[in-house]
């Protein structure tokens, strides 16, 4: 942001975060994640065309997370094989 917004239009911008409550930035922080997430899975879903919910679940943890954290949380998926 710091690099191809205008200045005056950057401090507008913090000026209008600063108005806002906080559960009203929570909120709106809380929406982006879940957009990211659905833009992640969507991704993949796109180039895995035949994976079942399960495999989307580790993909995504993949993903977010790392791999090791998705080995932890579903073990030796194949989606996690090299």
């Amino acid at each position: 942001m710091d690099q191809d917004t205008e200045p005056r239009q950057r401090e507008r911008y913090f000026e209008l975060l600063r108005a806002q409550s906080p559960a009203e930035r929570l909120r709106k922080a809380a929406a982006l994640t879940q957009a990211a997430r659905w833009m992640a899975e969507v991704g993949i879903r796109q180039r895995f065309p035949n994976a079942d919910e399960t495999e989307v679940r580790v993909r995504l943890a993949e993903r977010l997370y790392g791999r090791e954290v998705a080995r932890r949380l579903f073990g030796a998926h194949t989606a996690l094989l090299p």
